[in-house]
């Protein structure tokens, strides 16, 4: 039985993350989509093709995390199965966010490796569980497919393998998860600026 405080809590911080992200250059046209966890098994999340800047409560759906509707005719999103997967294997993750910045999408092109490092700059500490500066942050890179219960098996199988709390999609987006809400924008506010920050670090070695 869902709790229905608990989604109209969940509908209206993904209303506001939608409109504060807009607002930030993160997820233009109807690019990315949020969700938050609900229990043990199901989660509110954006519905397919909603303008991300204009979300209403009514564009928040549940699904369990298979992506199956709860009491719902809305579709959601392919990728609200990369949602579920991060949600079934991550017990702390609370909200998750995927975004489209300019930035996460060109370094993710530009990051010919499986994984960029992060390390020196202070605002790093923004991440839960980096605690310093000298840290190395693992952020995966993987390539871009509409495959997505293939690309949810080898995200799965990485973060198996790698600690991280975001991941980049080559040419696509950023997927970060975070306790709840607020933890997870600050997480994209503060990957954006590190991703701007190699990308310019990039610039001037070239």
């Amino acid at each position: 039985m869902i709790d229905l405080e608990q989604l109209a809590r969940a509908q209206q911080a993904i209303v506001e993350a939608g409109r504060q992200l807009y607002a930030a250059g993160q997820v233009p046209a109807t690019g990315g989509n949020f969700s938050v966890r609900l229990d043990g098994s199901h989660m509110a999340v954006t519905a397919s093709g909603r303008h991300k800047g204009r979300l209403s409560v009514a564009d928040i759906m549940v699904t369990d995390f298979a992506t199956r509707p709860l009491g719902s005719s809305l579709k959601p999103s392919d990728e609200a199965r990369l949602h579920g997967q991060l949600y079934e294997d991550l017990s702390l993750a609370g909200a998750v966010l995927h975004t489209h910045s300019k930035s996460a999408t060109l370094l993710s092109r530009v990051e010919r490796s499986d994984t960029l490092w992060l390390s020196g700059y202070e605002l790093q500490k923004a991440l839960e569980g980096v605690a310093s500066h000298d840290a190395r942050v693992a952020v995966p890179i993987f390539d871009n497919t509409q495959d997505i219960a293939a690309l949810a098996d080898a995200v799965r199988q990485r973060l198996d393998e790698q600690a991280c709390c975001a991941y980049l999609i080559r040419g696509h987006g950023l997927y970060t998860w975070a306790r709840d809400m607020n933890a997870c924008l600050r997480h994209v506010e503060a990957l954006d600026f590190l991703f701007d920050c190699e990308l310019e670090l990039r610039r001037g070695l070239s």
